[in-house]
């Protein structure tokens, strides 16, 4: 039974010899010095002004994750679909209150003015 399992341990092996390599050849036969501008803060070209902490508007990143939301639930339609005529009246109930439960969610999200500009 053990002899079942070495093809799956060669593959760590050379996985494992493959990292080794791949980490010690740039680290033996790279460059030594660090140049000034490495060492600077980068951000898109553009040299870094003021404070790293300062506040920034998170509305972008809420409105992003609401799509994200949204869109994973609208897919959930697609199997329902393809299996609505089994489902019969069960199945048309069942979505009915997933949708309920969509619609309050985003009526909740838009009386909140998440998705105001």
């Amino acid at each position: 039974m053990p002899i079942e399992y070495l093809p799956i341990l060669i593959l760590l092996v050379i996985g494992a010899v493959f990292a080794v390599i791949a980490l010690a050849v740039p680290a033996l036969f790279g460059p030594k010095r660090t140049p000034k501008a490495r060492l600077e803060p980068y951000e898109s070209g553009m040299l870094p002004y003021g404070d790293a902490r300062r506040r920034f508007p998170v509305h972008f990143y809420v409105v992003a994750v609401l799509f994200i939301l949204f869109d994973i639930e609208v897919i959930f339609l697609y199997p329902w679909a393809v299996v609505l005529r089994q489902l019969k009246l069960f199945g048309l109930i069942e979505m009915a209150v997933f949708f309920v439960i969509l619609l309050v969610g985003f009526g909740y999200v838009w009386r909140k003015g998440a998705l105001d500009w």
